[in-house]
């Protein structure tokens, strides 16, 4: 056996110890389809915040999940995850009917417009993106990374979101900042990067690659509702 195929082995084993406790893999599962801050995610697993610590460390070392601060709120961190159960897909959960997915990040001009786009490619439930604070046309990093991976992405002004939300919507925010914002307004949270911050074309890239992946986790959760005319 080579050195890769070693360290393959070894990370394959770290794996399987971490999720072999009914407490990692709630954990995991809570993390399926948005990622939750630290004080949350222990308040919604009953969990003590050194007993949380303690099961958030294991799966850190597994490489499973990742733990940050908040781009909005310093004080705030989120937990990611980054790799599901060796073999099977964690257990995420049934988000019902959606007559529209709303997409929201601060500015709307990267990270909710190429989800919205992914979306449309992936879903036939409805979709828009909007922010909470719009910039004033969506970033060339992000049209020219929807052009790299064949991905559909008008060239729309970005909107508020303010005044934009109906009942039949389900809330997605791909930013910390319009996460905070909201005020729990958002069904689902995806705590990207910002692209728009570091510029280049691999960090569109990274921001494309994290939203495809995450959209294609949530579609199956989601029931299309038919929307009033």
């Amino acid at each position: 056996m080579n050195i890769e195929q070693s360290a393959e082995l070894e990370r394959r084993v770290r794996r399987h110890a971490a999720l072999a406790d009914a407490t990692r893999l709630r954990i995991v599962d809570a993390l399926a389809l948005s990622d939750r801050a630290v004080s949350a995610l222990g308040r919604g697993l009953g969990l003590s915040s050194n007993l949380l610590a303690h099961h958030l460390r294991v799966l850190e070392d597994a490489g499973l999940v990742r733990r940050h601060r908040s781009e909005g709120d310093g004080r705030r961190t989120y937990v990611s995850l980054i790799g599901g159960p060796p073999g099977e897909a964690p257990a995420a959960p049934d988000l019902g009917t959606a007559e529209r997915v709303v997409f929201v990040c601060t500015a709307n001009t990267a990270r909710s417009h190429l989800a919205a786009a992914l979306w449309r490619a992936a879903s036939t439930v409805d979709t828009v993106s909007a922010g909470t604070h719009p910039g004033e046309r969506i970033a060339p990093g992000a049209l020219a990374a929807a052009r790299r991976h064949d991905l559909e992405l008008p060239e729309v002004a970005p909107r508020q979101v303010d005044g934009l939300l109906t009942p039949g919507d389900l809330v997605v925010t791909v930013c910390d900042r319009a996460h905070e914002e909201l005020g729990g307004a958002d069904a689902v949270h995806w705590s990207v990067p910002d692209p728009v911050q570091v510029g280049t074309a691999r960090a569109f890239d990274e921001a494309h690659d994290d939203l495809a992946a995450r959209v294609a986790a949530l579609v199956p959760a989601l029931t299309p509702g038919a929307r009033a005319t």
